[in-house]
């Protein structure tokens, strides 16, 4: 159930347990819809945009979305949106079965989410942050308190790279002993971040190369300085080294304005194995079916380890698919049983569907079984 969201002043909707599949012209609400179930998970949605730019216009209230999920432990009630008494107007609230969410942490603990969309079908070719957000997505998916750690390492972050831009400035004197505090809530979490990138990264690329059918068999590898030291070291000695690469580098980063060195700067290498290629090299419609292929191999992995599969969020998903690729791609979603939804332009490209998934035709905002 919406209410206020973007084009939505209200839209209530009601599906089962298979596939789900919108279908309608450019800019009749789709990706909006898919963008509402992006808050099920944390974080700021698949659009990553600011919350209070989702308010819906010309409306009194700030959005809100609230869902029930079924999962095999039971239903549960999810509440969700902006909560414009905050100073900001950008702090998100969350409720549970009606009490208040210590932290979106626990949208995770329930169940996982991956999402892809067009804008992602250069994430081969963009610069690492993508691939990175891409990466750590699935990695909370097999473990929640990857999420929070990240959260952590993120604000340490940003508050280093502040506390080192006043203290070059004339009459600011940075403070040593704050300085080394954050330094080592940078280390502790760091190392934690980039440990369970390491073991995502093994399992999906193990995943990967086991896999059957028409799209590609990816080779992964995270590439970064402290993914580095943890696999020649014992963690502790990992933590110490990143410590002791941040509190030398001070004048480096206070200088140029970025953190030189940490798990920020990974990033997650790919590459097609039948050809050897890398994944940025190669052509539109294989970097396309190299991502499918890697968020397939994590949804086969989410179900065998938490005992359901993951909700997926598939935008224009059927470009730059032939129809052997197509198919397999529906195959694939029908027997992980997860409840993937769907969005494109023409509801022909989803004929296949039929009979075992929703269809939905979205126009203006309205949606209507279709």
């Amino acid at each position: 159930m919406l209410t206020d969201f973007r084009g939505y002043a209200r839209a209530r909707l009601a599906v089962d347990a298979m596939p789900v599949v919108l279908y309608g012209a450019n800019g009749a609400g789709k990706t909006n819809l898919l963008e509402a179930l992006s808050f099920l998970a944390p974080g700021r949605g698949l659009r990553r945009a600011k919350l209070s730019e989702i308010d819906c216009h010309n409306q009194p209230g700030p959005w809100a979305l609230a869902a029930v999920v079924a999962l095999p432990s039971g239903e549960i009630e999810i509440g969700t949106g902006r909560d414009d008494t905050s100073d900001s107007g950008e702090r998100r609230s969350l409720r549970i079965d009606g009490t208040p969410a210590k932290s979106q942490q626990e949208l995770a603990e329930h169940f996982g989410m991956a999402w892809l969309t067009p804008q992602m079908d250069r994430i081969f070719i963009d610069g690492a942050s993508s691939r990175r957000r891409f990466l750590d997505r699935l990695v909370t998916g097999f473990d929640p308190g990857h999420w929070a750690r990240l959260n952590a390492y993120e604000k340490a972050l940003r508050e280093r790279a502040r506390l080192l831009r006043d203290g070059s400035r004339p009459g600011n004197g940075a403070d040593g002993t704050w300085l080394a505090a954050l330094e080592e809530i940078m280390a502790e979490n760091g190392v934690a971040l980039a440990a369970a990138r390491i073991e995502a990264v093994s399992r999906l690329d193990a995943a990967c190369r086991s896999a059957q059918g028409p799209f590609p068999r990816a080779g992964l590898e995270i590439s970064g300085a402290v993914e580095t030291w943890i696999q020649s070291m014992p963690a502790l000695s990992a933590e110490e080294a990143f410590r002791g690469a941040l509190c030398s580098g001070r004048r480096l980063d206070a200088e140029s304005g970025v953190t030189q060195c940490g798990p920020h700067r990974s990033d997650l290498l790919v590459r097609h194995l039948e050809t050897g290629v890398e994944a940025g090299s190669c052509s539109t419609g294989e970097q396309k079916a190299l991502l499918i292929a890697i968020t397939l191999a994590y949804a086969r992995l989410a179900a065998a380890r938490r005992g359901q599969a993951p909700l997926l969020l598939l935008d224009e998903i059927t470009a730059h698919l032939d129809a052997e690729r197509r198919s397999a791609l529906f195959a694939a979603l029908l027997d992980l049983k997860a409840q993937a939804w769907l969005a494109g332009t023409d509801a022909s490209l989803f004929e296949e569907l039929r009979g075992n998934a929703q269809f939905f035709a979205i126009s203006h905002a309205a949606i209507a079984p279709g």
